[in-house]
């Protein structure tokens, strides 16, 4: 067996200069707080950044200008008009408008203004009272259906489902036929908010079950958290915002399903509340000689709905990270 050959000796690698370090001197190197440094980032989260892209828009300010005059009219009606709008003279019927009555007077002998003025208050009232409940019902409701699952889950959907198949304007026409004798805002604000709850509570689970998964949440529960309350710190307050787009949105349905019911007949009655609705309806009396009186009410129906839309329109916008990358 050949015997293996020697290698040859590789060269002594030739040895590196030694590295001098260099001190600088005390004095000659002050000492300065380079440690201060401000940091000029703004803070951001969701609800910042929806807010800083709200401001640049000018249908958002639009739409809180509109918002902002119908609040104080609904809540100070008697700073935008001295007239009673429950004064009615057979002499005004019809009457051209007038020192003191800008847009005339109805068959009836009211003062139209006074009336869109102090109507504003039921439609603006009724719509407030119906997205507290839709708010409050369906969040709770979509809440624990999506966090808990299983039978929880299966539960709350059917019975969300039930209601959701139910047209809500022909279950709260239902509702005040029954209740003719208790008609007022409330009665009203319940018949309606009693059957439009299922669309929010839909939109809350699907949030929840979005967010349930996430790091933050198994991280909560492994510290000893609860159920319950690692649903309610953490879990629902990252899964609101599609909620608060669609009770916006919702505001407006609410005061347009009030002066339909109003309109049919089956809402507020038209003699104890003042209501756009019931003003619409009884304007169609004289609508081939006398349009305005229908036309008023209408159209401050027609503004503060469409207010209330481009606000939703706006901050669903704002809410949604993808939309703001898309612009």
């Amino acid at each position: 067996m050949p015997e293996p050959q020697n290698q040859s000796p590789q060269p002594a690698r030739a040895a590196r200069p030694p590295i001098e370090h260099f001190v600088a001197p005390v004095d000659e190197t002050p000492v300065v707080p380079v440690d201060a440094v401000r940091i000029k980032e703004k803070k951001s989260n969701l609800w910042l950044d929806a807010w800083r892209d709200m401001r640049r828009r000018p249908m958002f300010w639009i739409s809180v200008v509109i918002i902002l005059v119908v609040a104080l009219v609904s809540l100070f009606p008697g700073m935008f008009t001295p007239v009673d709008p429950r004064a009615s003279s057979l002499a005004n019927s019809n009457g051209a408008p007038t020192a003191g009555h800008p847009l005339g007077f109805t068959k009836q002998g009211y003062d139209v203004y006074a009336r869109i003025i102090y109507g504003a208050s039921t439609s603006v009232s009724v719509g407030l009272i119906v997205i507290a409940i839709t708010f409050v019902v369906g969040t709770v409701m979509g809440a624990l259906a999506g966090f808990f699952g299983g039978m929880v889950d299966t539960v709350l959907s059917r019975v969300g489902d039930i209601f959701f198949s139910i047209p809500y304007i022909l279950a709260a026409v239902v509702v005040m036929s029954v209740m003719a004798d208790y008609r007022n805002p409330l009665v009203i604000a319940f018949a309606i908010g009693g059957f439009s709850w299922p669309i929010t509570a839909r939109i809350v689970r699907s949030e929840i079950l979005r967010v349930k998964n996430a790091d933050f949440v198994m991280a909560a529960e492994s510290l000893g958290l609860s159920r319950f309350a690692t649903l309610v710190r953490h879990v629902l307050p990252n899964a609101l915002a599609p909620a608060i787009v669609v009770t916006t949105l919702s505001l407006s349905s609410a005061i347009v399903a009030e002066a339909t019911l109003s309109f049919l007949g089956v809402g507020l009655p038209p003699g104890q509340f003042i209501s756009w609705g019931n003003d619409i309806s009884a304007a169609q009396l004289s609508l081939r000689t006398d349009p305005m009186p229908l036309i008023y009410p209408s159209l401050a129906l027609t503004v503060t709905v469409l207010g209330f839309i481009l606000l939703g329109e706006v901050v669903r916008d704002a809410l949604d990270p993808k939309a703001r990358a898309r612009r």
